[in-house]
């Protein structure tokens, strides 16, 4: 039998809270500390103490002298092996970085070890690209045989990075590996629900030899951390992912200096099944893109419409998909396939959603209601006969409640999938070719998955249409956030 008890003692004992600045670890100068809650049991993990915002001033302060030797004065080649060696660290303190992260927000292990898995492969990848960075050369338009033209791709300088909750460390290095790899220097902000596996990172980034300032780590909330690290003077980019709201006013302070900035952020991606579909497949994509990570995803397929001829078939299948799948046990638990949510604040939110749905008339046909016992688990639930007009379908929820809609035609399920004010993802199923490439055209997303929903892989991009935020991240599109673009006009006449 699987014992949490022990498993999480062993982690709580090693616990690292402090601050990560200019390559060391320091206590917090600020005055707000907070409990964090293992969201499976409710118990106590350990106390955070936030930043002060001259531990801000400080960390940027680090990454800005670091600047210069990073960018100048550290070959590309050595920067890529350091990533290199980075993952490496990573990779043989996988399992040990997924239990922290299951502990942390209740994440599955087989999700968070597939998250470490991410983060090394990412490391690797951006390795890669350390020393493939470059410019071009142009011939003059003009025919001006005295002028060379070239182009010079630079480091953007001091990046804040602004980490959420839900994928906590996969979210850092897929900001921090990019810009690493640039030459530019970082700061993050983790979140103040799931600042653990950020700060035990860094001990492997001070293993792995990486010089001191060049990456660093504040504790914080974001009204007051995340506010005093936009606003810093000698902050020259930010990248943020987090909820559509919270990226307005990051957009706001961002454009008050003219400040470089990346938004990734909320949607309700829709996922569409023809009548020609697949039933079974449709459903463990319904399942992998929703519920086994609680629906605490940005891209999550939330909104699933469904083609008449195949909706009652669809939803009996689904039911029976999620009941055989769903395993709400202890996260560390091998069998466990959904986690709890990560706190109480969030649980609220979920039921007062779900509450809703059910006041404006949505069916619910499975789950809606908390798990018994200790916990912040919510068992997942289903709504039928949803409505466009409903608020259940038209705001992002990040919890385990699928919305399931009925359509006719091709041309309504284009139209009810693009009427939202989010772009981040979409799917469809379907075994016509045609018709796949013909939503592949319509549906307004950054990313469409056919016959499958959340594959992926670290060398493309990911981002969002409309209000989900612009900007890229991942693949090679994922370097160029971080790089400015220097144009040299040379006469050769001498």
């Amino acid at each position: 039998m699987f014992d949490s008890a022990s498993s999480n003692n062993s982690l709580t004992s090693t616990l690292e809270t402090r601050l990560f600045i200019d390559g060391e670890f320091r206590e917090p100068r600020g005055e707000r500390t907070w409990k964090l809650k293992n969201p499976a049991t409710e118990e106590d993990i350990c106390e955070i103490k936030e930043a002060s915002k001259a531990d801000v001033e400080d960390a940027v302060r680090t990454a800005n002298r670091a600047f210069s030797s990073w960018s100048l004065q550290t070959a590309a080649r050595t920067r890529g092996a350091l990533l290199m060696s980075l993952a490496d660290l990573l990779e043989k303190e996988l399992d040990s970085m997924a239990a922290l992260e299951c502990l942390n927000v209740g994440k599955p292990f087989e999700c968070a070890r597939s998250d470490m898995h991410t983060c090394v492969a990412n490391l690797r990848y951006y390795g890669g690209w350390a020393d493939k960075i470059r410019g071009g050369a142009y011939i003059p338009v003009l025919d001006n045989e005295k002028i060379s033209c070239h182009t010079r791709r630079e480091p953007v300088g001091v990046v804040a990075a602004i980490v959420p909750w839900n994928f906590p460390l996969m979210l850092m290095v897929l900001k921090a590996a990019p810009a690493l790899a640039c030459g530019c220097t970082v700061v993050v902000k983790s979140s103040e629900k799931s600042p653990l596996t950020a700060l035990a990172f860094c001990k492997l980034v001070q293993r792995a030899g990486l010089p001191p300032g060049v990456l660093n780590v504040l504790n914080g909330w974001g009204d007051t951390v995340g506010a005093a690290l936009i606003r810093n003077p000698n902050v020259d980019k930010v990248s943020f992912t987090g909820s559509s709201h919270v990226g307005r006013l990051v957009a706001e302070e961002c454009a008050a200096t003219v400040k470089r900035v990346t938004l990734e952020l909320g949607g309700k991606s829709p996922l569409v099944v023809l009548n020609d579909a697949n039933i079974k497949n449709a459903c463990e994509a319904t399942w992998k893109g929703l519920f086994n990570n609680s629906g605490q995803c940005c891209v999550a397929c939330s909104r699933v419409l469904v083609q008449s001829g195949v909706y009652d078939e669809f939803v009996d299948s689904l039911k029976k998909c999620v009941s055989e799948k769903a395993k709400l046990c202890c996260p560390r638990d091998p069998s466990c396939t959904q986690g709890p949510i990560v706190d109480e604040k969030q649980l609220k939110m979920v039921m007062n959603y779900i509450e809703e749905g059910k006041k404006q008339g949505a069916i619910c046909v499975m789950g809606g209601k908390r798990k018994e016992g200790k916990g912040f688990w919510v068992l997942p639930t289903i709504f039928t006969g949803v409505t466009d007009d409903m608020k259940i379908c038209k705001e992002e929820i990040f919890g385990p409640v699928v919305c399931v809609s009925k359509f006719d035609t091709i041309e309504e399920a284009v139209e009810r999938a693009n009427n939202t004010l989010y772009g981040l993802g979409a799917g469809v199923f379907t075994s016509s070719i045609p018709l796949a490439n013909y939503f592949v055209s319509r549906l307004q997303a950054g990313t469409i998955w056919v016959n499958t929903y959340l594959s992926g892989d670290v060398g493309i991009p990911f981002g969002g249409y409309k209000a989900s935020g612009y900007g890229r991240e991942g693949g090679e599109e994922g370097l160029i956030p971080y790089l400015e673009i220097k144009t040299v006009v040379m006469n050769i006449e001498l």
